[in-house]
């Protein structure tokens, strides 16, 4: 049962979390090999996969969801973790260069905001890499597992609200082919499915790993929060009320 952090960081601490754990680093470095002189924001509960950005990288710091709490994150003995309310994130616009969000989207009440924040502090040159549970695999029901808890997506649906929400698709990969059992030693002696399972039952697997874009020339997704700063640009930002407002 996943009820905060402290749950997931148990998880990631436990057998079957170190045999998970590897191969999700995998598929994710497969996607992004580095991030030199970029700076990485993780979201939701990305703690475990973001040691690989670490070195090199311009700044890596993590903003954890209200509704799972927060724990420190100190792997370079200065605290990287801060907690934030999914529609309000204490991160400047057009800040970020990554954003790896992992046990995030599923959790969040309501998806638009989150996404509209995310593409606030994304730079325009910038990426996003999402994990989200698979609705149609059998770790969406693993209770026992963090990929049994809140809203799995199918990945058509993922890329529906991604698209939505004016981000494009750039690559959509499936990982976690293994199958879903509480025995470690059972998970253990599965790993070499993995690669098979990705190109023989992929429509099955545990996870689906979106990367994305920012879309640009573009106004902002109806209801958008005028707060977005602009920096002395003009933009165009759908109002709900006011049709087009220009130049905020």
């Amino acid at each position: 049962m996943v009820e905060s952090v402290y749950d997931l960081r148990s998880f990631y601490a436990s057998k079957r979390g170190k045999i998970i754990q590897p191969l999700l680093q995998d598929k994710i470095v497969s996607l992004w090999p580095e991030a030199a002189g970029l700076r990485v924001m993780g979201c939701g509960y990305a703690v475990p996969y973001l040691t690989p950005y670490l070195e090199g990288s311009e700044r890596v710091f993590h903003v954890m969801p209200e509704c799972l709490g927060v724990h420190a994150w100190t792997p370079r003995e200065k605290n990287l973790a801060c907690l934030a309310a999914e529609g309000e994130l204490p991160v400047e616009t057009e800040s970020v260069d990554r954003i790896l969000a992992v046990h995030s989207l599923e959790y969040v009440d309501y998806t638009q905001p989150y996404l509209q924040e995310l593409w606030r502090v994304l730079k325009s040159t910038g990426r996003i890499l999402l994990v989200v549970p698979n609705r149609l695999g059998f770790w969406s029901r693993a209770e026992w597992s963090p990929f049994g808890h809140g809203t799995p997506f199918s990945a058509s649906q993922l890329t529906h609200i991604l698209r939505d929400n004016l981000f494009v698709i750039e690559r959509v990969e499936r990982a976690l082919c293994l199958p879903a059992t509480r025995s470690s030693v059972l998970l253990r002696a599965c790993l070499p499915l993995e690669k098979f399972g990705a190109h023989v039952w992929w429509g099955m697997a545990g996870v689906v790993v979106v990367e994305a874009s920012k879309q640009l020339y573009s106004g902002l997704p109806a209801g958008s929060a005028a707060r977005v700063q602009t920096r002395g640009r003009k933009i165009l930002v759908p109002s709900a009320t006011a049709g087009i407002r220009t130049g905020i």
